[in-house]
């Protein structure tokens, strides 16, 4: 087979990978450009439009369907971590939350890295160009109106849960107010939820941004092909798994963008890793590079179940009462409540982390989106507790937003076909178990302390043995609780941090021709669902590199 030659080869035609070829392309429609996805195409699944469908897509084949290595500080138990395996990504499998995360978060980006391209107010012309705000007279400095990207929250839906006073009411008797925009860099309070979706159908990033390029569909890459160029190693394209003759060549740049769990798995069978873990596996070595795989960080979630009261008003997914039509346009859910923890407690739990940190300097102390808690209209669990889907429960989520546990990503083998060795290293610190623990304490407040929750809640359903979760529940019981139960939210990233792995200008350190574009290159944690930083980001990337372009090419 004769050898393909692009200017620009895309490894991972998810996300970012679409976001970059379509704005590449667009910027210089002269540009030869190839996206390569081990995925379908889905333009025509039957399953993809309708956002509330994604339930089914777990799990299918269009899912990696990774799970973790059992976890040490989860009793053991291995978890399931989701990732969209099409052309599209994961924007084709999301529930499609787009929560932007605080400004604080991006700012600490930026200085981490250097670059004020990465901080708030950098990413911010980004936020805009990617969005199409709900309300045409929202705020501009914040919001975009004409992106490919709608956002839409549960008001601007028609959406009117029989629950949303109550819930709202409960929150604010716990002094959780009512904020107005959940994407404004400042998201700390009760904010309506804003989902990505049109009129309850899914937008996919290759179905909104324009793929004037070649797609190789269901094509793996196997590794990026080096040569020796001016004494430096130099990306010059990539090889397809399977099919060891075959190489597709690029003439300007290699781009992966397969992912977090996937870009260092290839980074690593290309020979850019750590050196002992290649040599393990047979891998030749091209660059010693110990930060790809490490970093790697992901929400914790943690699910309460409550038995309503009076379910026979139709208050839940499941009640025959439960069934305006205008419900399906989004998740059953009213509100994020983004909320700081205690900080005397966080600083003690810093301070059995690291005794000889101060505390006080630590980033999690300025930030004040350690946690987000959800009510969700809807409850069903298949055993201990068995919850029937009938509308007669609705559950409460609590998720560590700025973990400090860092995991990582490692070769299971030299097999690009075998799946990576995905360790999150869930709630490995103290900080995270107490912020998880203050969660847990948060949510019995609002529900149990309050009248509002009174009056929704009959009480928590917990497994055969257990107890409801009190006032005086010991820490040691909360614990428990969140071992047996934590699992993903969905949303990883670091795992070939900017500053470590890649340069601000997404650049692999030490080999030319090679950039990653996707979460993987995140390096501090997000209040945020990662997909509205995801597109930026990818946004961001598209002009650096085109920059980049016009100045080296003369275009």
């Amino acid at each position: 087979m004769a050898t393909q030659t692009f200017d620009y080869i895309i490894a991972g035609g998810g996300t970012a990978g679409c976001v970059v070829a379509s704005r590449l392309k667009e910027k210089n429609p002269t540009l030869s450009i190839a996206i390569i996805e081990a995925g379908p195409d889905v333009s025509k699944h039957p399953l993809v439009p309708d956002a509330a469908d994604y339930p089914q897509l777990l799990g299918s084949e269009l899912d990696w369907n990774y799970t973790t290595v059992p976890q040490k500080h989860l009793d053991g138990r291995s978890v399931s971590n989701h990732a969209g395996r099409a052309l599209g990504g994961s924007s084709v499998t999301n529930a499609g939350g787009w929560f932007r995360g605080e400004r604080a978060n991006y700012d600490l980006w930026g200085q981490t890295v250097g670059d004020s391209r990465w901080s708030y107010s950098g990413f911010l012309p980004y936020f805009r160009k990617v969005e199409s705000h709900f309300d045409p007279n929202g705020d501009k400095e914040q919001h975009g109106f004409g992106g490919p990207m709608k956002a839409e929250s549960v008001t601007s839906t028609g959406r009117n849960y029989p629950l949303r006073q109550s819930v709202k009411d409960a929150w604010a008797a716990v002094g959780v107010p009512l904020v107005p925009d959940i994407n404004n860099g400042n998201p700390i309070g009760l904010a309506e939820i804003v989902e990505n979706k049109v009129k309850g159908m899914r937008q996919t990033a290759a179905s909104e941004y324009p793929l004037n390029v070649t797609i190789l569909t269901d094509t793996m890459v196997k590794r990026v092909v080096f040569e020796k160029r001016n004494g430096r190693k130099r990306a010059v394209g990539v090889e397809i798994a399977g099919e060891e003759s075959r190489v597709i060549s690029a003439k300007r740049e290699v781009i992966i963008s397969t992912g977090t769990y996937r870009t260092p798995q290839i980074l690593k069978l290309s020979g850019i890793g750590p050196a002992e873990e290649l040599k393990r596996h047979g891998v030749d070595l091209v660059l010693d590079s110990p930060d790809v795989g490490r970093h790697f960080q992901d929400h914790p979630g943690v699910v309460q179940w409550w038995k309503l009261k009076q379910p026979e008003r139709g208050l839940a997914v499941g009640s025959p009462f439960f069934k305006d039509p205008l419900y399906l346009r989004g998740q059953p859910i009213d509100f994020a409540a983004t909320q700081p923890v205690p900080l005397d407690g966080l600083r003690a739990a810093l301070l059995r982390d690291d005794p000889n940190c101060n505390p006080d300097e630590h980033p999690l102390i300025a930030q004040k989106g350690h946690l987000e808690m959800l009510v969700f209209y809807g409850a069903g669990n298949p055993a201990n507790p068995t919850i029937e889907m009938d509308g007669s429960h609705i559950i409460s989520i609590v998720v560590g937003m700025l973990p400090t546990s860092r995991g990582s990503i490692t070769l299971r083998d030299s097999n690009p076909n075998s799946a990576p060795l995905i360790d999150p290293n869930y709630l490995a610190t103290e900080a995270d178990r107490y912020m998880m623990r203050a969660g847990i304490r948060k949510i019995r407040e609002m529900i149990r302390d309050t009248e509002a929750g009174r009056e929704m809640i009959d009480d928590e359903t917990v497994e055969d043995g257990a107890t409801p979760v009190r006032v005086d529940t010991s820490d040691a019981e909360i614990d428990s609780i969140v071992r047996g139960r934590a699992m993903t939210m969905f949303h990883p990233a670091g795992s070939a941090s900017m500053g470590k792995v890649v340069d601000s200008q997404l650049r692999v350190r030490g080999v030319d021709g090679l950039r990653i574009v996707d979460a993987s290159v995140i390096p501090v944690p997000l209040t945020a669902h990662i997909q509205m930083c995801v597109y930026a980001l990818a946004e961001q990337a598209a002009d650096i590199i085109g920059d980049g372009e016009r100045s080296a090419h003369k275009l």
